[in-house]
């Protein structure tokens, strides 16, 4: 089996996929990938039927090596990454054979980016993921010196492919939807709230993010609100009145009174959103946010199709010289009786 190699690691890194799904009444929330949707674009490059298990790199990345080769996919946060000093294109599937160093540097925008060799990564799953959970200790951080299984890659000939970026990593609309605490709020905190545009605050891990405006948006009864389910995307509103979104790896059960939730297909931009990042909610209506609701399954076909191969620039080809580029050849004195000469 194909091994992938830390030499180093510069930002937070983790293994991710799509998470553990269904085990909210045993206390443990879905988790998985903050950006589920890098993963289906890692998917689609690497033209694979679904997501595959990743390097998370929250921040920066590191350097990596293999010991066979291996195509890997890179998405989500565009970051600088060079195989052996060459450039390599962000939002593309790439080969990487032994011997070379793949370095990845910090995040140009955005925060989470991801390291998607094609045959996933292969340590040991736990109820049905190897997603790693920091908030209840499953698994833990990726460190310089860590090796991780890689399954043998299929297709290991099949040429690069890009895809267009996205942009979801600058901040931007966030549509949310009512929920059983929007009741809670006057219609005047309901309005400011949604006439503000928020900077994503300092505090942020895949618990969950601040929202940070002047303006607080409290209820006069949250006192004594019983604890119920929550979920990623439920925006919080703490005792001061501050908001906060949670992500991937929230709590199941809380106290505090939500103003709403952060459809699904806007919760990658909220995921992606830097410090100092603005954020503007949307409401909308139950209707509206079913309208956008898409299975995964659909998602990656989309994105399937919107893959082209990758054009490869001479200038940046170090082995050109080597390639056949030119096949045949004649003596040309075949052409003596029909090419003109001048006498």
């Amino acid at each position: 089996m194909t091994a992938l190699q830390i030499t180093r690691a510069d930002g937070i890194l983790t293994v991710q996929d799509m998470g553990r799904p269904g085990h909210l009444a045993q206390g443990l929330s879905r988790g998985g990938a903050m950006d589920r949707r890098a993963l289906l674009e890692g998917a689609a490059l690497l033209n694979t039927k679904s997501p595959l298990a990743a390097i998370e790199m929250a921040g920066a990345g590191g350097e990596f090596s293999v010991t066979a080769p291996t195509r890997i996919a890179l998405t989500g946060a565009p970051m600088a990454a060079t195989l052996d000093d060459a450039p390599l294109r962000w939002n593309a599937s790439h080969l990487v054979t032994p011997g070379q160093r793949l370095r990845i540097g910090g995040a140009q925008s955005g925060t989470y980016s991801y390291l998607t060799p094609a045959g996933g990564i292969a340590t040991e799953p736990w109820l049905g993921s190897r997603a790693a959970h920091l908030s209840i200790g499953i698994g833990g951080a990726l460190r310089a010196g860590d090796t991780l299984p890689v399954g043998d890659d299929p297709e290991p000939d099949r040429p690069s492919h890009g895809l267009p970026p996205e942009p979801r990593f600058d901040g931007g609309t966030i549509r949310v939807i009512d929920g059983p605490h929007t009741v809670l709020f006057s219609d005047a905190v309901l309005d400011a709230f949604y006439a503000t545009a928020f900077r994503r605050g300092p505090r942020g891990n895949r618990q969950g993010l601040q929202l940070v405006a002047e303006a607080r948006f409290g209820t006069e009864h949250a006192k004594g609100l019983a604890s119920d389910m929550i979920g990623p995307g439920d925006v919080q509103m703490t005792g001061d009145g501050v908001p906060y979104v949670l992500m991937a790896e929230c709590q199941t059960v809380g106290g505090y009174p939500r103003i709403g939730t952060v459809i699904p297909a806007d919760l990658p931009r909220v995921a992606q959103a830097a410090p100092g990042a603005v954020l503007r909610p949307r409401r909308v209506t139950l209707d509206e946010a079913l309208a956008t609701a898409r299975s995964e399954a659909d998602e990656l076909r989309d994105l399937s199709g919107r893959c082209t191969p990758l054009v490869r620039d001479p200038a940046a080809i170090r082995d050109l010289l080597s390639y056949q580029l030119v096949s045949g050849m004649v003596r040309g004195d075949e052409f003596d009786a029909t090419w003109p000469h001048s006498t």
